[in-house]
């Protein structure tokens, strides 16, 4: 290829370009003359003013009224030429499949589109097919539809209708015209007269129509860039909201416009618009399911309506109240960057027009950019609120919680760390006093004005390799000077600290002399000005403290910040270690916020007692060794207690080889206190299987329990005199709960429990009714379980049927019904020969067989030992 020396040198570059043989230009320039060459940058400066017009033409707003001059002109001189009594040139809309055309009317403001589908009429038959129509008799021709090529109030006698095709050959306008002049017809002169300068206007009006695209593309990326690097910069919901709905409207030429939040809570779209008067913002809130907005944001589908009047889904009530005309909606999802939908875009009345699916291209777009701004803002909001919602909950913590950076410089501390390093809370309360305490703690590295030893050990590592440290009952010792009025002498240089009377000042002991203290420990200050203080001047604080260390990480699980937290125990810590031995941690926490008070003063409670005991002690330990003796008992009741804990028991007390437990003292419990303890006897049944099963391995002998379980009231409190004293529980219930814990030998059980509990229990346990008795000291009878399991624990088909015979032989035995009672003992013991229950109540039956009881007999078997 050889470039000429005139024509388009850009054109031809372009083509060179596409052959990848841009070096042709440059392999011609160098053997140019200096006259040529200026010749050569002419033809490539007026190139260039070519594309600089082009530009501009792109960038000018009035390009759009530009096509429609230019189609004017085109529709009177055509009409001219080929003598038409009316001339419409239709243009094709590929995007909407259908021709438009702008109808000028005697009132310019009121100029309408025309427009008609692709494929009807005669008009659409030409655009979809490019064959020319002409038709002396419309009205009787086949393809004329009088919806769509009647013009109200003319008559359409004949029709030329012809294409206009582009640069490629495809159809981009049809020109209609009508009825020729002198009720003549149009003829084949008629049409080659048009196809002279067809194929001129086809370039033409492709050369319009694409610079209004790329004038409206433009525009559009403009408004979108613009839109979107303001919804960028903005963090405020409020704010962009705004925003969104003001360049949303200019961007798609709309009337108005509407941003739709939705809330799943309330399930209702929400937004903020301005007043009638624009002087103030309201809020307006619709149902998430109801109306244009409401079904987008139930489907998640765009909507796009040319009509809305014709659209079911659109309410008119607003129009009718207002007096507002809605003709077109575009309807939008906006969706987070996880695919949510988060609101909703409505634009109403396009300017020019109705929407098209240009602009549904572009609104996606900016939905896109606007659902990332408003996430942004929502998350800064919640940001906000979590952390104010973090220093809230910093600031209520008991425990002193200093964070700090990854150099171990103090970056938050609570009022609990100031109070525990001196400052009295009334006056941490006064705003000057903590501001002093901030700013000369905050940036300085904790082990200076924490002094606990290995505290900067301890912190270096969980910052460098995330570990975490507790070390319990650490010793601080610190020093507090207050001075309330300015003082002289050698005081001077402290008073530079704060001019402030009535203030206190952290002040450390020096390691080298701990009778030596500086004040806040600012040790860089030269040697000759630091006021350091004398221990009868300061207030001397000890304090035994649980250390607790540990790494802050981010999301990604690096570590970015350290946590110091120290628990103050110097007071609770002796009570607490006490406590725990016979409570739960949660129990012993509250106990210890009742105080000392509350334990001695005697209550009366409903509770339920547990005491448990070991079967055949003596003969189980008379072959061993002494410390062999304490170390089963101390595995046996590690064991046991744990299964009081874990259902909120109190440890009373151990005698001997047994344990006695309370339920609902010293706090109620939150659950009925009878389940708990039904619920303990079972974990210590389970547990004492498992026990032995490890004895089973070292060739020891088993161990079994017996466990007596009542409740009732009784009266709690601590017992004893001042010297010693116990927190107990006694009444009726605690000596029940003991005799029927002796009585699991007698009946050959290992859980027997009082008719009260069984009770307050109800359905929720199994159990079999062994008896009703009267113990020992006490007229009133009481019925008396075994306790079998929970009432959904699988039971086998043998037990099932054992269970039934023994209730039916219990009611005929109480019914007074001995041969009865006697035959269905026998049969439970056929299932059940060992059973000590169905053995001593077939004993008792034979015995009343031989020996009728009085008519005052009333089942009750009265116990003659404890």
């Amino acid at each position: 290829m050889t470039l000429s020396n005139t024509g388009s040198i850009l054109a031809t570059l372009t083509q060179l370009t596409q052959l990848n043989r841009t070096n042709v230009l440059t392999n011609r320039v160098k053997d140019l003359s200096i006259g040529e060459f200026i010749c050569l940058l002419d033809f490539i400066t007026a190139e260039f003013q070519q594309f600089l017009r082009a530009i501009e033409m792109i960038n000018n707003e009035a390009l759009e009224t530009m096509l429609e001059q230019i189609m004017d002109a085109f529709t009177l001189k055509i009409g001219q030429i080929l003598k038409a009594d009316r001339t419409t040139i239709f243009l094709v809309d590929a995007e909407k499949g259908q021709l438009w055309s702008r109808v000028s009317q005697t009132d310019k403001s009121k100029s309408r589109d025309l427009r008609i589908p692709l494929n009807v009429g005669i008009a659409g038959y030409v655009a979809a097919t490019g064959i020319s129509l002409n038709i002396t008799d419309a009205y009787n021709h086949h393809l004329f539809n009088k919806e769509i090529d009647e013009i109200p109030g003319y008559r359409t006698k004949s029709l030329l209708c012809m294409p206009i095709v582009s640069s490629v050959n495809q159809v981009v306008a049809v020109v209609q015209l009508l009825n020729k002049a002198g009720d003549n017809y149009f003829d084949e002169e008629d049409e080659q007269r048009f196809r002279d300068f067809a194929s001129s206007i086809g370039i033409i009006l492709e050369t319009c129509q694409s610079f209004y695209m790329a004038a409206r593309n433009q525009r559009g990326a403009s408004a979108l860039l613009k839109a979107t690097s303001y919804l960028g910069k903005s963090l405020d919901l409020e704010a962009t909201l705004k925003s969104v709905m003001e360049q949303a409207r200019n961007l798609m030429q709309a009337d108005r416009s509407t941003l739709f939040l939705l809330s799943k809570e309330t399930g209702e779209l929400w937004s903020k618009i301005a007043s009638a008067d624009g002087k103030k913002i309201m809020e307006i809130r619709i149902p998430a399911n109801r109306g244009i907005a409401g079904y987008v944001a139930s489907t998640g589908q765009t909507l796009n309506i040319p009509d809305a009047y014709k659209d079911p889904r659109f309410d008119p009530t607003t129009d009718k109240r207002t007096g507002y005309c809605t003709r077109n909606i575009l309807c939008m999802p906006v969706f987070n960057s996880a695919g949510e939908l988060i609101g909703v875009t409505q634009l109403i009345n396009k300017n020019q027009g109705s929407f098209t699916s240009s602009d549904e291209e572009f609104m996606q777009a900016f939905n896109i950019q606007a659902g990332m701004a408003l996430e942004n803002a929502k998350l800064f909001e919640n940001v906000l609120t979590e952390k104010q919602y973090q220093k809230d909950i910093l600031q209520s913590l008991s425990d002193a919680v200093i964070s700090t950076d990854l150099q171990g410089k103090i970056v938050t501390i609570n009022d609990a760390a100031i109070a525990l390093l001196g400052c009295p809370e009334e006056h941490l309360n006064q705003e000057n006093n903590r501001e002093l305490w901030e700013c000369k703690l905050i940036g300085r590295y904790v082990w200076e004005v924490v002094p606990i030893e290995n505290l900067q050990f301890r912190l270096t590592d969980s910052l460098k390799t995330g570990a975490k440290h507790y070390v319990p009952e650490q010793t601080l010792r610190i020093g507090v000077y207050f001075r309330s009025k300015p003082e002289t002498g050698e005081q001077s240089n402290l008073r530079s600290l704060n001019s402030l009377n009535g203030v206190f000042i952290l002040a450390i002991p020096q390691p080298h002399n701990p009778d030596v203290y500086l004040p806040w420990n600012e040790s860089d200050w030269d040697s000759k000005s630091v006021p350091y203080l004398g221990k009868g001047q300061v207030e001397t604080i000890e304090r035994s403290i649980n250390l607790t260390v540990n790494p802050l990480t981010n999301p990604e699980g690096k570590v970015r910040g350290g946590l110091v937290v120290l628990e103050d125990i110097s007071r609770e810590k002796r009570m607490k270690s006490t406590l725990y031995r016979y409570m739960t941690p949660g129990v012993a926490e509250q106990v210890m916020a009742l105080g000392d008070d509350a334990l001695m003063i005697g209550e009366r409670k409903e509770v339920t007692i547990l005491f448990s005991d070991i079967r055949g002690y003596t003969t189980l330990t008379e072959n061993l060794e002494a410390t062999e003796v304490v170390s089963l008992l101390n595995q046996y009741f590690e064991t046991m207690v744990e299964a009081v804990f874990n259902y909120e028991g109190t440890l009373d007390k151990f005698i001997g080889d047994a344990l006695m437990a309370v339920f609902g003292a010293p706090l109620p419990l939150k659950e009925n206190h009878a389940w708990m303890s039904v619920q303990s006897a079972l974990d210590m049944r389970h547990r004492l299987t498992e026990f032995n099963k490890r004895r089973i391995f070292a060739a020891q002998p088993q161990i079994r329990f017996g466990i007596g379980i009542s409740s009732g009231e009784v009266v709690s409190g601590n017992i004893g005199s001042e010297k010693r004293m116990d927190y107990t529980v006694i009444g009726d219930g605690v000596n029940l709960s003991s005799r029927l814990e002796s009585l699991t030998k007698e009946y050959g059980c290992d859980i027997i429990i009082s008719d009260s509990t069984k009770q307050l229990c109800g359905d929720r346990i199994l159990v079999r009714e062994l008896d009703k008795i009267r113990v020992k000291g006490k007229n009133q009878a009481v019925k008396i379980y075994e306790l079998i399991g929970k009432q959904h624990d699988w039971v086998d088909g043998t037990t099932e049927k054992f269970l039934e015979l023994y209730h039916l032989a219990r009611d005929a035995y109480m019914s007074r019904d001995f041969h009865k009672a006697k035959n269905l003992f026998l049969n439970a013991s056929e299932i059940r020969p060992s059973d000590r229950a169905v053995l001593l109540q077939l004993e008792r039956t034979q015995n009343y067989l031989d020996n009728p009881p009085p008519p005052t007999w009333d089942g009750i078997y009265t116990m003659t030992t404890k």
